[in-house]
């Protein structure tokens, strides 16, 4: 007990220092953390276009120029799509105000135009009296877009060099590590590597039949910004459990805004029910088989992630655990077989005295 606590403690301290090391350096690990799963999507495109004889340099930059293009057509259409519906939008809460007026003016609150004008005022001297804190929060908001830009470019910089200089990785970290170490290591990042590869293919699959069936119930409805909203839910679907809630609220308010409470009630359905597919079918059956996770560890490592490092960490979290997850399983593997070369070793023959003379 005393050698196993010993051991354990230590291996407690080193956690928390490279725990603590991460946070300091979270402004370099988070564009890492990125660019890795940037370059599990534009890899196989560019080992396609090695395999046909196209250098490394250019085959990484037509990956990386296509992709940002179709990110740039996706925005775009998105972009056009809410330009054309806010207006929509804006004239349908026009009119759900009106009639919210008209209902509190009648019973039972039967509330008078002056007293509903007296609320209004109300709400806008709260209003006024809290500009300091909403300039302060668009400062905040600012900041955090400027950051999020440059992380963002200087992960599209790594992807690239990712993509372009990615098979050379194993072999230095081998030669600089040792042979031994080296093997294991390069193991583990193989396994991982492929585990990411599974998470982005696996999530992109179910977030698109979430967008697909989100999107549908929209234009069966006649919502506006039914593209938009699909495109979020299929954007939302990456980040389990937390970003397909926000998608779905999204849907049902811009329903209820615009097409009144019956729609956006339908909406609500449509929304849990495709989210009880996706968490009850989609999810097991193809999430088991890459990353082996049960449902409730992916919660707790959203939960924890986005409480530690927000939106970003509740998206980087299932693919973090999941790469945990590969480092366990390896360890045990390793000391199954030590264990089972152990047990199976034979015992060394006895000394024998040689005969005297």
């Amino acid at each position: 007990m005393a050698r196993w606590s010993t051991r354990l403690a230590l291996a407690a301290v080193g956690f928390v220092i490279v725990w603590w090391l991460i946070g300091k350096l979270w402004v370099v690990v988070m564009p890492v953390l990125l660019a890795l799963l940037i370059t599990t999507v534009l890899w196989p495109p560019a080992r396609w276009l090695r395999a046909r004889g196209l250098p490394p340099a250019l085959a990484a930059t037509a990956v990386l120029l296509a992709g940002l293009g179709v990110l740039g057509g996706v925005l775009a259409l998105i972009s056009t799509s809410i330009a054309s519906g806010v207006p929509e939008i804006a004239e349908s809460a026009t009119r759900a105000l009106q009639q919210a007026r008209e209902w509190m003016a009648g019973p039972p609150l039967n509330l008078g135009d002056s007293q509903l004008d007296q609320l209004l005022q109300q709400g806008t001297d709260q209003l006024q009296a809290s500009v300091g804190s909403i300039a302060n929060g668009l400062l905040t908001g600012v900041g955090t877009v400027t950051s999020g830009i440059v992380t963002g470019i200087l992960a599209l910089l790594l992807a690239f060099l990712f993509v372009k200089d990615g098979p050379r990785f194993a072999p230095w970290l081998r030669g600089v590590i040792g042979e031994r170490a080296g093997k294991h290591v390069t193991v583990v990042l193989e396994r991982v590597w492929t585990t990411l590869g599974d998470f982005i293919r696996t999530q992109a699959i179910v977030s698109l039949v979430d967008a697909v069936l989100i999107g549908l119930g929209l234009v069966v409805l006649g919502v506006p910004l039914a593209v938009p909203l699909a495109a979020l839910t299929f954007l939302g679907g990456f980040v389990p459990i937390v970003g397909a809630f926000v998608a779905g609220a999204l849907a049902v308010l811009v329903a209820l805004v615009s097409n009144g409470l019956t729609a956006a009630v339908i909406m609500l359905v449509i929304v849990v029910v495709v989210q009880q597919v996706e968490g009850n079918v989609l999810q097991p059956v193809l999430q088991s088989r890459s990353l082996r996770l049960h449902a409730a560890v992916v919660l707790l490592g959203v939960t924890a992630g986005s409480s530690l490092y927000g939106i970003a960490g509740a998206f980087l979290a299932v693919p973090v655990v999941a790469a945990a997850a590969v480092v366990l399983r390896y360890l045990g593997e390793v000391i199954d077989h030590d264990t089972e070369e152990r047990a199976t070793a034979e015992p060394p023959e006895p000394a024998t005295k040689p005969e005297p003379a």
